[in-house]
């Protein structure tokens, strides 16, 4: 084994909070406060199908996984961690209350098994919004770790080959960085890492080579251990959980978008108030967001769509509200590669503040096709969710839910032209 490599490839304790994003801890923060008792669904899906990780991955094996970081849950040195970080106002970022559910959590069981139909890995689980939420990044960061580790045994391919070629690669990504201070990015890449021993390894990498360029991680754990800013607001399963709620009691579902976006500018202010737009349809979010809101929060995200129309869009929305673009950030994390960045890079200079949220082509980048995985919200309360992406391939729900929202979304555009 190559000395070089001998720690990426070494046994190491699992730790919950190095499986998770820390928007997990933000919107669960919300989800105690407020919805406790909300019982949420998530699932599992291998988006493509032509390459099963069930070739690889065996149910006793991730179910082992997951069964020692849910007995371990969170340790008294994650919580104090938790403890210890502040807002921008110096205030703590998570209460007491919070705190004390973390560190007496027991997370849900996992459901797992091989489907009849697919021959793929059915992975679900049932539980208080809270704590199941926090399954979704850590089960598929480690079906990925195993499914590589497992994958290059069978395949009798070297690890230090792997590990060579994904530093071949970084050095080339760390290269141009290095020429583009203007470049800011964010790691976004626990979810389909290729280990948690090489995300671990990039993230030292650029916080030691470009700290001009590294903001933060989106990693709680690695944020911790690098003393950097641990990086998040919210994600889709947020505007969906509040959907479906809305949904059950018969509620047009799409209403409570505003009011989800209202309660967390509530909790968290200025500080967190970036804002997801494609859970409904970018076309939708723009429609929902008012004036006001356009003021008042930092900025947006974009994850899916086309970045370019996607940008032009965001800044001719400020400045049709006499908003200067340049004092808002927008953060794109769809699909990024090196080339994209500098391609979005070029075209938005000096135009609006861009970072980049960069994930499975900065912490999967190996030479190896990465997997196509996705963890969903898919129930509340029995309810099914729905996500309307700006990328069709993308949506989350039945047919007739996505349908019926898509009647709820067009009626609200319709109805915002003929008033206009």
């Amino acid at each position: 084994m190559s000395e070089k490599y001998i720690e990426l490839t070494s046994e190491r304790e699992h730790r919950l909070s190095e499986g998770i994003d820390f928007y997990k801890l933000t919107m669960g923060q919300i989800a105690v406060e407020q919805f406790q008792g909300t019982e949420v669904t998530f699932t599992f899906q291998n988006r493509n199908i032509k390459r099963l990780l069930s070739d690889y991955v065996t149910v006793d094996a991730i179910q082992k996984r997951l069964d020692i970081i849910r007995q371990q849950g969170f340790t008294a040195e994650e919580i104090a961690y938790f403890a210890g970080i502040q807002a921008q106002d110096g205030s703590a970022r998570f209460d007491e209350p919070y705190l004390n559910y973390l560190a007496s959590l027991r997370l849900p069981e996992t459901l797992i098994a091989i489907n009849e139909q697919t021959d793929e890995l059915d992975i679900t689980s049932t539980g208080d919004w809270a704590a199941v939420s926090l399954w979704e990044t850590v089960i598929m960061s480690e079906l990925n770790d195993e499914y590589y580790r497992q994958r290059l045994e069978d395949e009798c391919t070297d690890i230090n080959d792997i590990l060579a070629e994904g530093d071949r690669r970084l050095d080339e990504k760390i290269a141009i960085l290095k020429t583009r201070p203007d470049i800011k990015i964010v790691d976004f890449g626990t979810r389909r890492r290729f280990s948690a021993a090489w995300q671990e390894h990039v993230v030292g990498r650029l916080i030691n080579e470009v700290p001009e360029n590294m903001l933060g991680t989106s990693n709680p754990w690695f944020a911790y251990k690098f003393n950097v800013k641990a990086i998040g607001t919210y994600a889709h399963e947020m505007p969906m959980v509040y959907a479906a709620l809305d949904d059950a009691k018969g509620i047009n579902p799409l209403n409570s978008h505003v009011r989800m976006m209202n309660d967390w500018y509530k909790r968290y202010g200025n500080d967190l108030s970036i804002a997801l737009t494609d859970t409904f349809t970018s076309d939708f979010f723009f429609d929902d967001f008012t004036p006001e809101m356009a003021e008042s929060w930092r900025g947006l995200r974009q994850d899916s769509g086309d970045p370019i129309k996607f940008g032009e869009q965001v800044i001719n929305f400020y400045s049709n509200l006499g908003i200067d673009p340049t004092t808002k950030t927008l953060i794109f994390s769809d699909g990024l590669d090196m080339d994209t960045i500098v391609k979005l890079s070029d075209h938005f200079t000096n135009r609006i503040n861009i970072v980049y949220g960069w994930g499975t082509t900065l912490m999967n980048d190996m030479g190896l096709q990465a997997n196509n995985i996705v963890m969903k919200a898919t129930k509340v309360n029995g309810v099914e969710t729905v996500k309307l992406s700006d990328d069709v391939g993308k949506n989350t729900g039945t047919i007739e839910q996505v349908n019926r929202y898509m009647r709820f979304r067009n009626k609200r555009l319709l109805d915002t032209a003929v008033a206009s």
